[in-house]
């Protein structure tokens, strides 16, 4: 058997030993808290680490792979010699892509990432360029959304395992798609998380979903390599092109250089060792340009970030919903400033913070490839009550009106599954928990949360159901037929155009012109020769002409304008 050496980050304790298939043996400590030892193990052994007298094996905080699930002891892996065929895979950045967001176990009937692969096609030939997957990462139970991960190094085993990761990634990347992980450093989940027993993982602070993590109260050394080691374990050992960082605003950073800017310079780093691209995009809620400036011009170094302030003023004034964080949206005013300017709250009054937010972006140096666009997110479903999505509650006009609006702006563009195809499958928040208290907690709270806000407690959806797990799963049967073949096939149209001419592929938003009449309904977007022209309501002449690339709807061209019906999409090369 080969000789592995076994470590672990454990400060607290006063001994560690190490369990290896069911034999104790001691652990050496350094000053630094490290304990190590090597042994003779065989390539997949199971192991684990036994902290002072407590009997509990518990798994390796870095752990490589957990067959067995997240309380049970970790396992060796590596990956098979000739597991990957991707030698010539270049990367790309992700600016100005068409980025497609799916959750693994709902994306096909079978939920793993081999039954994934077979969808794969379908989405090279809808033009996507990067797949952006939910979290992989261990967490407790056998399905969620992924974002309760404790185990961060370890790929979720229901859905295959690292092999399976492997093998999902390599089979992108010989058809040209990039691949992003979703990775969650703000917070651990509550089933099995032993890293405080460790060491001091958490900090005294807290966010909505628990206690912060230790990224600069004493301690945060190690924490912080741990988080960063991680995320270029992502990139390095699974070939990934990038992360999308979920939340970044909830990591409270007091230190003079912030994580998210030395988790930038290490992937620059990696990214020249690889010979590739390789980029981060942060979900942040801040609207902070200083997350997407360079480095070097004294920002964090984010290549690009989400940005719901496209979404929320896209979905307001083609849905008329006006509820909650949407109340300041709403209007064709609205949706122009924001399409103009990436941010509509850019130091100005936010009625539902009550208070001021964000900063203007800087139009003439950070492109709009910066900011991601889209019409639909896991969270702007998943955190509905009842997870409907808007083709559950809009016309097919008001959808391809949406999608027009967002693949057509100078944004990087994103679609979540199905939405394409105007999916009839909601997205609804699921768990598994597999503590009982736990469990009744949050099917408990789930109900609570809506019900403060008006909704019928028994409309709420059980997470723990496992019905609610399969609702949620996507309808491939439904893809070709009807109003949702129609759906997508504009869709594949207008990613074709956006990917064919260069007009549509100025970064620039200082080069975006855009009209609108808030009484008549209609909004357009002048990228150079390229006019995308919508109804929101109502039919309506809209002052464009010339030859029709792309319509949705029957467009009436005259001289100078064009006749749109309602909820209607006319994408106009001008004559001039």
């Amino acid at each position: 058997m080969p000789e592995h050496e076994f470590a672990v980050w454990a400060p607290r304790p006063d001994r560690v030993q190490l369990d290896l298939d069911g034999t104790l043996h001691p652990m050496e400590r350094a000053d630094d808290g490290w304990w190590r030892t090597t042994l003779d193990a065989a390539p997949d052994a199971r192991y684990g680490f036994v902290l002072d007298d407590n009997p509990k094996v518990l798994p390796d905080p870095r752990s490589p792979r957990q067959p067995d699930g997240v309380h049970e002891r970790s396992a060796l892996w590596q990956p098979a010699p000739d597991a990957w065929s991707d030698g010539d895979w270049a990367g790309r950045s992700i600016e100005g892509a068409v980025i497609y967001e799916l959750h693994i176990g709902t994306f096909t009937p079978a939920g793993t990432l081999d039954s994934a692969i077979e969808k794969l096609d379908y989405l090279v030939d809808l033009g996507i360029d990067f797949v952006e997957v939910m979290p992989v990462n261990a967490f407790g139970g056998t399905h969620g959304w992924g974002y309760d991960g404790v185990l961060w190094y370890a790929v979720h085993e229901p859905y295959g395992g690292p092999d399976a990761l492997i093998r999902f990634v390599d089979a992108c990347h010989q058809r040209g798609l990039g691949v992003l992980i979703d990775a969650v450093f703000n917070h651990l989940g509550p089933s099995g998380n032993y890293l405080p027993e460790f060491g001091p993982y958490l900090s005294s602070g807290s966010n909505p979903w628990g206690e912060s993590i230790n990224i600069s109260d004493a301690g945060a050394d190690q924490v912080r390599r741990y988080i960063l080691d991680c995320a270029l374990r992502w990139m390095r050992d699974f070939h990934a092109d990038g992360l999308r960082l979920d939340a970044v605003h909830a990591l409270v950073d007091t230190t003079a250089i912030h994580i998210l800017e030395e988790m930038s310079a290490e992937t620059d780093s990696l990214a020249s060792d690889l010979g590739r691209p390789l980029s981060l995009i942060a979900e942040s809620d801040m609207n902070d340009p200083r997350l997407i400036t360079p480095r070097a011009q004294g920002g964090l170094g984010m290549t690009a970030q989400w940005d719901d302030d496209i979404h929320h003023a896209i979905h307001t004034a083609v849905s008329g919903e006006r509820q909650g964080y949407y109340s300041d949206f709403g209007t064709l005013e609205t949706l122009a400033e924001t399409l103009r300017h990436g941010y509509f709250h850019a130091g100005t009054f936010s009625s539902f913070r009550q208070r001021r937010h964000g900063r203007p972006l800087d139009t003439a140096t950070i492109p709009a490839t910066r900011l991601l666009a889209y019409t639909l997110t896991h969270d702007q479903v998943g955190n509905r009550a009842v997870g409907d999505r808007p083709s559950q509650n809009l016309t097919t006009g008001q959808l391809a009106v949406k999608a027009a609006l967002a693949l057509g702006s100078p944004y990087t563009a994103m679609l979540f599954m199905g939405e394409e195809w105007a999916s009839s499958s909601p997205f609804q928040f699921f768990s598994s928990h597999p503590e009982p208290d736990l469990a009744r907690a949050t099917a408990e709270g789930r109900k609570k949360e809506f019900a403060e806000h008006g909704w019928d407690a028994d409309e709420i959806p059980d997470p723990q159901d496992p019905a609610t797990f399969e609702r949620s799963k996507l309808d491939w049967d439904e893809v070709d037929g009807g109003d949702h073949g129609r759906l997508r096939d504009f869709y594949r149209r207008l990613i074709a155009l956006r990917h064919t001419e260069p007009d549509l592929a100025d970064p620039w938003l200082d080069h975006l012109h855009v009209d609108y009449d808030e009484d008549a309904g209609w909004i357009v977007m002048r990228r150079g020769s390229i006019a995308i022209a919508c109804t929101v309501r109502g039919a309506a002449e809209v002052p464009v002409a010339g030859d029709v690339l792309l319509a949705f709807g029957e467009p009436e061209v005259g001289s100078s304008s064009t006749r749109l019906g309602e909820h209607s999409v006319a994408i106009v090369r001008s004559q001039s």
